[in-house]
């Protein structure tokens, strides 16, 4: 018999849909050309302050709480300066006159330049800089608090005009390492951007079939960025933004963005195919799929959401931008897809049959069924394995390593390192409220007998009530030896008032924040989406099980994390030097953008499930037809996801790249092993139990429980027919269905 597939006439008359989403999709399609111009304007406007943007962030923005950071400001208030610039000059013996003269001349010529508060070279103030070999040597400019980027150039420029016999400059410093890391920054992604777009419209055409289906949610993702820009632009005027939110943000917006937008397209093609004139398939798309896309957001804003816990300023910041990311994706989907549909949705193809009740999803479910015990078993070995390595991961402040090499600030601090260790920052600096003496006297008496410490190498005053006291540690200069001389050193102050700071000490900080504040953000988030998942399905297993599932994904993306920035797997083939550990924050962000990613697939299967089951459908046939009708979407979305966060991952700053990756990995692992495996699997031990609630909470349920799925009105009685053997000839190469 042949199978046919029932399709109104076009010129088919909808009854009216009722709900807010269905009115502002009734309203975006009447008035689509104020809509569009609306987000014209948010891009236009985005694209004109970007460069704004990164030029008002800030390179390790301070933290108030931290012992380390305030340290720092004691300092900088003692010795107001904005920062400082180092030139090596190598490739000539440091005693050689044509060297000496060119290098002096250029310190008289420098000292002379607005902006500058002192400069040294090697020939006024001694061995200290000049390196072990005799064949190199260092000239230290200090630019003055109000300098400004002109006479930052200037130095630059001076300094990078010193030749004799062959000596060759490399001009670094900290106000070098800062520009260079707000201009690789913006630089990788922009970078992103560009090789993101242009293979997510080829997927897009896989997907849906044709060009002008596919454009829509890349032209949604583009007027996201530009409303992300304008965003964060609003935050850097009221906030410290590091500079490493903006990539961040950056990436979380692009994917939410297409992921949102496919859903809306796909909807609005199956209502086409159902037979609605395009205006009624608008306003059924926002009343379906719009609830889709809204409750997504609300489950990824509350992941983020537990960002606002910690002091932290790079985590505060994520979070503002973060959510208010998720909040412009979600306005993007809700308005300008709905008015990109008015006009380009008569060149939409509608599909010519239906996502079929058999295929490989449902096969999948059937065999996992049988094998339901060794399934979850194998499964979570493999996840927990999988997030072993993260037991053993180190967090260190990466510093310049997070540049490239071929970074003239980076290359500047290694060789600083390497060849002038005396004039390289200490690994741990006790910042002293007291005068040389007193310093000198707490130096001697307790900073040099402590275990861990080799030596203390230098006392030094910075005004008449404020002194530093280099110390020397054992073994790496952030590993365990120098963390446990920071706690310790915090432990005995000598009677003084001392800040120690160092990058040991920002690391110990930041793990002290983590511990107290940690478990709060982990709860609020925890019970955000057990909420959230309750009203959803009125269960109270379901959500645990997400719950433990997600956790168990995310291990296995920090696991991979470890193993690929701590150990060094594949680095040569992702273009990095391993730093022997992950940067601080990089966990904590994964974490939280991670379990909101993988909520929003969470969302997308069990609204499947929830309906079928609302509508009789047993248990385990639920299950089944729930991942063969979402499976596809799910995928889909996941696999445009992977291609932004590794288009993101192909730049060349570590710490945007260890977000790429982890977030690629998170997802490619959660939409596979996890949704198609052990979810069924899950499922299938649970049974019936799977939908239980204490009485209570079923009552509570009924009262103000949420679905995402409305009751649709009828389009029309006619109808017409299409051959099975036409629709399986029109099919795109991918079919999805919301």
């Amino acid at each position: 018999m042949r199978n046919t597939l029932a399709v109104a006439p076009a010129s088919a008359a909808a009854p009216q849909v009722a709900g807010r989403l269905a009115a502002l999709g009734r309203f975006c399609h009447r008035r689509r050309r104020w809509v569009v111009g609306f987000w014209v304007l948010v891009l236009a406007l985005g694209v004109l302050i970007g460069g704004r943007v990164f030029e008002g962030t800030v390179a390790g923005a301070p933290s108030a709480s931290a012992e380390a950071d305030r340290g720092s400001a004691v300092v900088a208030a003692a010795d107001p300066v904005l920062g400082s610039v180092t030139a090596v000059v190598d490739g000539a013996p440091v005693d050689g006159q044509a060297v000496r003269a060119a290098v002096t001349q250029a310190t008289a010529d420098i000292a002379k330049l607005p902006g500058v508060s002192a400069v040294t070279d090697t020939y006024g103030a001694g061995p200290s800089l000049t390196a072990a070999d005799g064949r190199a040597s260092l000239v230290d400019v200090r630019m003055a608090v109000d300098s400004t980027n002109a006479q930052l150039t200037a130095v630059t420029d001076r300094l990078d005009s010193i030749k004799a016999d062959g000596a060759h400059v490399t001009v670094g410093g900290d106000l070098v390492l800062q520009q260079e890391v707000k201009d690789q920054t913006q630089s990788d992604t922009k970078f992103g951007e560009i090789v993101t777009l242009p293979l997510t419209l080829v997927v897009m055409v896989l997907v849906f079939g044709g060009l002008a289906a596919a454009s829509l949610p890349v032209i949604g993702a583009v007027a996201s960025v530009g409303g992300a820009l304008l965003a964060m632009f609003g935050f850097s005027q009221i906030m410290s933004i590091d500079t490493s939110v903006l990539p961040i943000a950056t990436v979380l917006g692009l994917g939410l963005s297409i992921d949102y937008a496919l859903l809306m397209v796909n909807r609005f093609r199956e209502e086409r195919g159902h037979g609605a004139d395009i205006a009624a398939a608008v306003e059924r798309t926002a009343a379906t799929a719009g609830r889709t896309v809204a409750f997504s957001g609300l489950t990824v804003a509350v992941a983020l959401s537990g960002l606002f816990v910690f002091t932290n300023p790079v985590l505060g910041a994520v979070a503002a931008a973060g959510v208010s990311v998720v909040v412009i994706a979600v306005a993007a989907a809700l308005t300008l897809i709905p008015a990109l549909l008015g006009f380009a949705g008569h060149r939409i193809k509608a599909p010519t049959a239906p996502v079929p009740d058999e295929g490989f999803f449902a096969r999948t479910v059937r065999r996992v069924r049988k094998r339901a015990v060794p399934v979850a078993l194998v499964c979570t070995a493999l996840l927990v394995a999988a997030g072993a390595p993260f037991a053993s991961a180190q967090m260190r402040n990466s510093g310049a390593s997070v540049l490239p090499a071929s970074s003239a600030g980076r290359q500047v601090a290694e060789t600083i390192d390497h060849r002038f260790p005396q004039a390289a920052p200490a690994p741990v600096t006790v910042v002293v409220q007291a005068g040389q003496a007193a310093a000198q006297s707490y130096a001697d008496t307790v900073v040099a007998k402590l275990p861990g410490v080799s030596g203390v190498r230098a006392v030094s005053p910075v005004s008449d009530r404020v002194s530093t006291v280099d110390v020397l540690v054992k073994g790496d200069p952030q590993g365990g030896a120098a963390k446990s001389v920071v706690n310790e050193l915090r432990a005995d102050r000598g009677g003084l008032r001392t800040y120690v700071t160092g990058g040991a000490a920002s690391v110990v900080d930041f793990q002290h924040e983590l511990m107290n504040r940690g478990p709060w953000a982990l709860g609020l988030v925890a019970a955000g989406t057990l909420i959230l998942l309750f009203l959803m399905t009125g269960s109270v297993v379901m959500p645990v099980k997400a719950l433990l599932m997600n956790l168990l994904s995310l291990g296995a993306s920090l696991g991979a994390l470890t193993l690929v920035f701590q150990d060094g797997w594949f680095s040569g083939l992702l273009g990095f030097s391993p730093t022997g550990g992950l940067e601080t924050f990089i966990p904590v962000l994964v974490f939280a953008f991670a379990f909101g990613l993988s909520m929003d697939y969470e969302v997308f299967l069990l609204s499947r499930i929830k309906e079928l089951r609302d509508q009789g459908y047993s248990c385990t046939r639920s299950v089944e037809l729930g991942l063969q009708r979402s499976g596809r979407i799910i995928t889909s979305a996941a696999l445009l996801m992977v291609i932004v966060f590794a288009g993101f991952a192909a730049g060349d700053m570590l710490m945007v790249k260890q977000m790429g990756i982890a977030l690629a990995v998170a997802v490619a692992v959660d939409a596979t092993l996890v949704r198609c495996l052990l979810v069924p699997a899950a499922m299938t031990l649970f049974g019936e139990f799977n939908w239980w609630a204490p009485a209570p909470l079923r009552r509570l349920h009924r009262r103000i429980g949420l679905t995402e799925h409305v009751a649709l009105p009828p389009i029309a009685a006619a109808t017409a027919t299409v051959p099975a053997q036409r629709a399986e000839r029109d099919r795109p190469l991918v079919a999805v269905s919301d």
